[in-house]
């Protein structure tokens, strides 16, 4: 069964964000990517923000095509990208960045647009 795009625009929950991390091998050869990745769920219904208006979504991906300084992590729709992310910038992240909506500048080494 093929849905239209209308028909799936009206089963999708909202978000005002989506974070992207990657778990890819060159990013973070440890594994701390898929690591992060599995945190982020963890922290984002802490600070509840996995439903409603202010819902979070989350998403991996094999390669952000940086492949070192990782792991990286990446908002939107903000387009912001950061590095070298540890448990404790990841909850940085959560709280300041995606609660409380200030971007955690010291950790930011891209924006897709400047603002």
């Amino acid at each position: 069964m093929t849905l239209s795009p209308t028909r799936l625009a009206a089963l999708m929950e909202p978000y005002a964000r989506h974070v992207l991390v990657c778990v890819g091998g060159f990013c973070s050869p440890n594994r701390e990517g898929r690591m992060l990745y599995s945190e982020l769920a963890r922290l984002l219904h802490r600070e509840g923000l996995l439903f409603g208006p202010r819902r979070v979504k989350r998403g991996e991906t094999p390669c952000l095509g940086v492949c070192v300084g990782g792991p990286i992590v990446v908002v939107y729709p903000e387009g912001v990208w950061y590095a070298g992310v540890t448990l404790e910038l990841l909850e940085r992240i959560v709280v300041e960045h995606l609660r409380d909506g200030k971007v955690v500048e010291d950790a930011v080494f891209h924006r897709l647009v400047d603002q």
